[in-house]
Parts: structure tokens; C-alpha cells; sequence
């Protein structure tokens, strides 16, 4: 992609920005991102997701917290690593693989926001995706079938209980 702007330089920098649901693009070379001071200060080699990070998490304090909470942070430290959740907010970075559950409290409501939900799903291959796509389908199948049972509407567990054997036949002649 060309830059928008000269015209003339390849396009390494998009920004999307959204104004009054109104949604615009703009796809820039590093140049003419500085020349209209679009870049980060300092250029772009001093911004790193773990500052992104960080600013997340230093929002996530500032609403209004309670003196209690903030002695609550203080003390909360992972056992393996000894790192205390006032560093990790500060460089937004982990010590260790058990900081994830030292501070899984606190990691949930900022998963929440920045990615919409605490489990994360991922996209799957085109090319090797049906069967694992045809599972999925009936693992929410068999969800839905629970609570249909649970509401005692059993026609459509009938209709579910069908789907989900159709599915898995087809699941094993794949």
C-alpha cells in the first residue's frame, strides 16, 4: 500500500479513527507521519506495548480507588518471583509465568476492557479449520443443549441432540 500522503513511499503506518461512528483510515509513511506529527514523541522506537500496558493499568487504578485497595495492590506479590503488582503496573511486564496467577484478580477487568472478554478465542486457519471449526460448533451445541434441559424446553434439546450427532459423524469422516 502507498502512502496517502506523497504518494511516493510505502505505507507502514494505519490509523483508524472513529468520530461520530463515522470510521476513517489513514495508511502514512513513517515520513510524512512526522512531518504531520502523527508519530509517538521520541519517534516510534520509544513507544512498546509494554507502555501501552502500563497506561492500562495505571487508568485501571485512577477511578476514584480507595487508600485500602491501593495498600491491597501493595501487598498483592508473586511468590515465585517476588514482583509486587506496583511494578508490574509500572512496567507492565511479568517476572515470572506464575505473575499470571499472582495477579489474576486484577488482570480479568483489564482483559475485560482492552480485549472485550477473559477467554481468548483466536482465529482459525482456512486451510486446516473445518474440523476444528465443526468442534466448536458442537461444544456450543452441547452448551446451549445444557441449558435448554435446564429450562426444561425439550423440543429444541430434541432439534440440538440431532444437530450435535450429524456434526460429530461428519467430524469423523473428516
Amino acid at each position: 500500500m502507498i502512502c496517502q500522503e506523497c504518494h511516493q513511499r510505502p505505507a507502514t503506518l494505519h490509523f483508524t479513527q472513529i468520530i461520530n461512528g463515522e470510521k476513517m483510515q489513514l495508511h502514512i509513511c513513517e515520513v510524512c507521519a512526522q512531518e504531520k506529527g502523527h508519530m509517538f514523541p521520541g519517534g516510534m522506537n520509544d513507544f512498546s506495548i509494554h507502555h501501552l500496558l502500563s497506561g492500562l493499568l495505571n487508568q485501571q487504578g485512577s477511578n476514584a480507588v480507595s487508600f485500602q485497595q491501593t495498600e491491597q495492590e501493595k501487598s498483592l506479590h508473586c511468590e515465585t518471583c517476588g514482583m509486587t503488582y506496583p511494578q508490574f503496573s509500572k512496567s507492565g511486564r511479568f517476572g515470572c509465568s506464575d505473575c499470571y496467577e499472582a495477579f489474576a484478580e486484577r488482570l480479568d477487568p483489564l482483559f475485560r476492557r482492552v480485549h472485550g472478554n477473559t477467554r481468548h478465542s483466536g482465529k482459525v486457519p482456512e486451510r486446516s479449520g473445518g474440523t476444528i471449526k465443526l468442534k466448536k460448533e458442537v461444544d456450543q451445541l452441547k452448551y446451549e443443549l445444557r441449558m435448554c434441559i435446564e429450562q426444561e424446553e425439550f423440543e429444541r434439546a430434541a432439534q440440538l441432540r440431532d444437530r450435535i450427532r450429524e456434526l460429530e459423524q461428519q467430524i469423523a469422516h473428516l
